[in-house]
C-alpha cells in the first residue's frame, strides 16, 4: 500500500473562504416534476455559469456522480413528496452522495413533508412564493456551507468527506493496493435520542477515538476520517484488515457498555421510539464495518466503489452485534 501518511500531510486544508468566489461553474443535479427548477436557476445564477443534469432515480443520480462533481442536489415537486423523501433518505444513505447538500422545493407543502425531509438529511427546504435573489443565496449559502464544513469533523476534528474523497483518488490514481472500510454504529439513532444529544456526541467522539488509535498504532501510514454522524471511513493496507477490524470491534465492544447507566447497561438494552413512533427495545450499540478491497485495479475511481459499498453496509448491519464483512463478489 502507498503510505498514505505524507500524502494526507500535504494535502491537509484548512477552512478556504474563497472557495466559492474562486469557482466559476456551479454544477446541479436536478429531479423536477410540474416545477421548472432549471428555468429559475437559469434566472438566479444569470452572471455565473452553470451546467445542470436531470436524473429520475438514486441508480441515475450515481452514474451522474461517477463521471461528474455535483455542487448541490435540487428536487423539486408540485404534488404529493412521499417518493422525493424517500430519495432523500437513500442519498443521504449513500456514502459519496451523502457528502452533496439536497435541496428540495414544493410551493405549498404540507407540514410533516417538510419536517420529514429534514429528518432525513435536506440542507434546505424552499416553498411558496419564489423570490429570485432570496432563493439564489439560500442555494449559494448550502453549497458554501457544505464546502465550508466538509473538509475537518468539528466533533472528532478527523478529515471529514472533502479530504476522504481526495485521498481514495490519490491512492486509485496510484494504483495502490488497499482497503477501505465503512465503519457505522448500529442503532445510534435509538441511542441518542434516549441519552441526548451531548451523550450521543460522546460516543461519537469514543468511537473516532477507537478507530484512529487502533489504526495508526497498527498502520501508521492508514488514514481516517469522519464522514459525519456516526460513520467513518479508514484506508488501511488490505494484509491488516482482519486484524485491524477485529482489534476495532473488541475494544468499542468492551467499552461501549459504559456509555450506558448501570440498569440499562445490567439490563442489556433501552427502551425508546423507533422511527415509526413506536416503544421498541434497542440493545447496546455494536459497530459494522463494511470492507472493500481494492487491488489489481479493482476500481477506476471512487464512483465505482459507491453502490459495493452501501450495499455491503447494509448486509453487515443485519448481522447480530459487532462485524465486518470484506465485499469477495466481483465489481458491478
Amino acid at each position: 500500500m502507498q503510505n498514505t501518511e505524507s500524502t494526507i500531510l500535504e494535502n491537509w486544508p484548512g477552512p478556504k473562504t474563497n472557495d466559492v468566489k474562486a469557482r466559476k461553474t456551479y454544477h446541479f443535479a436536478i429531479k423536477q416534476h410540474g416545477v421548472s427548477l432549471d428555468f429559475h436557476l437559469g434566472k438566479y445564477f444569470r452572471d455565473t455559469q452553470i451546467s445542470i443534469h436531470y436524473f429520475n432515480s438514486i441508480e441515475s443520480l450515481i452514474t451522474i456522480f461517477q463521471h461528474q462533481e455535483i455542487d448541490a442536489i435540487l428536487i423539486g415537486r408540485q404534488s404529493e413528496m412521499i417518493k422525493e423523501i424517500e430519495l432523500v433518505r437513500a442519498i443521504k444513505e449513500n456514502v459519496f452522495l451523502s457528502i452533496i447538500p439536497v435541496i428540495l422545493y414544493h410551493p405549498d407543502p404540507k407540514d410533516e413533508d417538510v419536517v420529514a425531509a429534514y429528518e432525513n438529511g435536506a440542507e434546505d427546504f424552499i416553498y411558496g412564493r419564489w423570490i429570485d435573489k432570496l432563493v439564489e443565496v439560500r442555494i449559494k449559502k448550502a453549497i458554501e456551507r457544505n464546502r465550508r464544513d466538509l473538509a475537518i469533523n468539528p466533533s472528532t476534528h478527523l478529515p471529514g468527506p472533502t479530504i476522504i474523497e481526495r485521498e481514495i483518488n490519490t491512492q486509485l490514481k496510484l494504483k495502490s493496493k488497499f482497503a477501505v472500510c465503512y465503519a457505522d454504529l448500529d442503532n445510534f439513532k435509538a441511542y441518542n435520542d434516549f441519552y441526548g444529544y451531548v451523550q450521543g456526541d460522546k460516543v461519537i467522539k469514543l468511537t473516532a477515538r477507537v478507530i484512529k488509535d487502533i489504526v495508526f498504532d497498527m498502520c501508521p501510514g492508514g488514514f481516517v476520517g469522519h464522514i459525519a454522524g456516526d460513520d467513518y471511513i479508514a484506508i488501511i493496507p488490505i494484509s491488516q484488515v482482519d486484524e485491524i477490524c477485529s482489534e476495532i470491534i473488541k475494544v468499542f465492544d468492551s467499552l461501549i457498555p459504559y456509555q450506558y447507566v448501570s440498569e440499562d447497561r445490567d439490563r442489556g438494552f433501552i427502551k425508546t421510539k423507533n422511527r415509526r413512533g413506536e416503544i421498541e427495545s434497542f440493545p447496546i450499540l455494536t459497530i459494522s464495518i463494511a470492507v472493500l478491497l481494492n487491488k489489481n485495479g479493482t476500481f477506476a475511481h471512487m464512483g465505482e466503489m459507491s453502490k459495493m459499498l452501501a450495499d455491503l453496509k447494509k448486509a453487515t448491519k443485519q448481522k447480530e452485534g459487532s462485524n465486518y464483512m470484506i465485499e469477495r463478489r466481483q465489481k458491478y
